[in-house]
């Protein structure tokens, strides 16, 4: 094994001199530092519901891709679940709610139909997943796929920072050798692919902000004085003009992962790979059933939709602002909750211990992570990362999400991350992994 680890070691490949900065770079660069990320695809359900809905579409497509992530799309980036070939049948509507009981069936008769809506949304999930083949085209971007059908090694050498040698071994000797010979990709890239399934809810404030004022209007009419009465529904009527206007956005996330195995690689090798001249294993990779993804879990997030009082801008750009950081959010919930979601993050400088992450991943004062070194096998391209020690996020935390800049005040300093502590023999580009 060979430290990637700055001035104490050059790499003998040129995979190895830029897959971490070396302490001697200035921490500019570190913004540019290759490792190994887990890759994503992000999927938003379409609604008629959407307060002008081609403006939370166009939001949703032009954000910032979450930049912890390879970029894996395929396909079309959101789906409509009032598309017939996605609906429930009565069958499959009773297999669901088989092992509810009788009161939870009496109680969720009286659910807003939206919410019974989120109950089957994850089996309409599933029926578009099946209906596009998702997991065939997320593993043909892996392979590179062309329109011939053809696979190449090319973003796999890319993402993983193979010597090409090794990648070009790997396909020739996989079904002599009855394993898994690229295992770097078989481990560690192409199993943390995921895709992220966004169902977005526009409430309209006024609705909620009713309710609260009617309750506060019976609470102000039992005060024990008409002074009392009188000073209690002004409060009440005051609450109701600021919080009536809007919508809050509240966002589901499904979170899915690519189901892979070394078994699988193999039969992908043996049986699918081909250079596009082989007609059979073309069409035999278009209709296999081998790749699906796998239930993760989910998560939910809100964000406002108020009207901007001070002109600075418009209702479709407030719209977008609240959608981005609504997901955003549900993404940062995603990866707290669930480990194998996690990213890791490049430090960008050891001293002082700085890290480009804040509050759009949800950061806290106090928040721990694990330092990790890696060390490359420089004949199978295997890296194993290695605890280095432990630091926690200081105040202040950086505000990154979408559209801060904007509301930062003039003159305010370019703030580069957010400071950690904890440590002293840290340098620019180790990763940083939140711990639980």
């Amino acid at each position: 094994m060979k430290k990637i680890n700055g001035l104490r070691s050059i790499a003998t490949t040129s995979c190895f001199a830029i897959l971490f900065i070396t302490n001697s770079f200035a921490q500019d660069e570190a913004k540019g530092v290759k490792y190994r990320r887990s890759s994503l695809h992000t999927i938003l359900v379409e609604s008629d519901k959407f307060p002008k809905k081609d403006v939370v579409i166009n939001a949703y497509s032009t954000a910032p891709f979450p930049d912890k992530y390879n970029d894996h799309s395929v396909g079309a980036r959101s789906f409509n679940p009032a598309d017939a070939k996605y609906a429930l049948t009565e069958a499959e509507i009773t297999e669901i709610n088989k092992e509810q009981s009788k009161a939870a069936a009496l109680a969720e008769a009286s659910l807003d139909p939206a919410l019974l809506e989120m109950k089957y949304m994850p089996h309409v999930v599933n029926k578009y997943l099946k209906d596009a083949k998702l997991g065939n085209q997320l593993v043909a971007k892996w392979f590179s796929r062309d329109a011939n059908g053809a696979f190449n090694m090319d973003l796999i050498k890319d993402r993983g920072c193979f010597d090409a040698s090794v990648a070009d071994i790997a396909v020739a000797n996989a079904s002599a050798r009855g394993t898994s010979a690229l295992d770097g990709a078989g481990k560690e890239l192409i199993p943390n692919t995921f895709v992220v399934i966004n169902r977005m809810n526009f409430v309209d404030n006024e609705i909620a902000a009713t309710v609260v004022l009617t309750a506060a209007l019976v609470a102000a009419g039992k005060a024990k004085s008409p002074t009392l009465q009188t000073a209690a529904k002004k409060s009440a009527q005051a609450a109701y003009e600021k919080s009536k206007d809007g919508y809050t956005v509240w966002v589901t996330s499904y979170l899915y992962k690519l189901d892979w195995s070394d078994s699988l690689l193999y039969v992908f090798y043996k049986d699918l790979w081909t250079d596009g001249s082989d007609a059979a294993k073309v069409s035999a990779f278009d209709a296999s059933n081998a790749f699906s993804l796998g239930f993760v879990g989910k998560e939910r997030a809100s964000g406002l939709v108020l009207p901007d009082l001070t002109g600075k801008r418009s209702e479709d750009e407030t719209i977008q602002l609240a959608t981005v950081r609504a997901v955003d959010a549900v993404y940062a919930k995603l990866q707290k909750k669930y480990e194998v979601f996690r990213t890791k993050t490049p430090l960008y400088s050891g001293n002082p211990i700085i890290a480009q992450i804040g509050l759009k991943e949800g950061l806290e004062k106090g928040a721990k992570f694990e330092v990790l070194e890696a060390t490359m096998d420089p004949e199978t391209g295997v890296i194993e990362y290695k605890s280095k020690g432990k630091i926690s996020a200081q105040d202040p935390i950086w505000d990154n999400n979408y559209g801060a800049n904007e509301d930062a005040p003039e003159g305010a300093e370019d703030v580069k991350g957010t400071t950690f502590k904890g440590g002293k023999k840290f340098y620019s580009g180790m990763l940083i992994r939140q711990l639980k």
